[in-house]
């Protein structure tokens, strides 16, 4: 399912991201036997972790939503102990889509 941020973040991907394609709804911890996933991935060649964008809506949900469960912590935990760069943006982060995508372009270039 797309949420409007999501979409947000396509639309500024389009515009000011390097060309590098990304997977949607990727899953990436299948090996440990879960589902989760991450919004936007660039999944590194060798096949271990890579590059991951999470739009954050529900900031201001109460008691901060689904982001601010223990749940969404240990999948982060595991991201990146699985090799994972994973970059969070808000709803209001990507008023700014070029700031979002130079970010995401750095993380890109640095994992490389």
């Amino acid at each position: 399912m797309t949420s409007k941020l999501e979409e947000e973040f396509v639309i500024a991907w389009r515009c000011f991201g390097n060309g590098m394609e990304y997977v949607r709804e990727y899953e990436f911890a299948a090996l440990i036997h879960r589902k989760w996933k991450f919004d936007f991935a660039w999944p590194n060649k060798s096949g271990r972790g890579g590059t991951a964008v999470a739009i954050d809506g529900g900031q201001y949900a109460y008691r901060g939503g689904r982001h601010a469960t223990d749940d969404d912590k240990e999948k982060g935990n595991h991201a990146v102990v699985m090799g994972w760069w994973v970059l969070h943006f808000s709803g209001s982060m990507l008023q700014d889509p070029e700031a979002v995508c130079a970010m995401v372009r750095w993380a890109l270039e640095a994992k490389r």
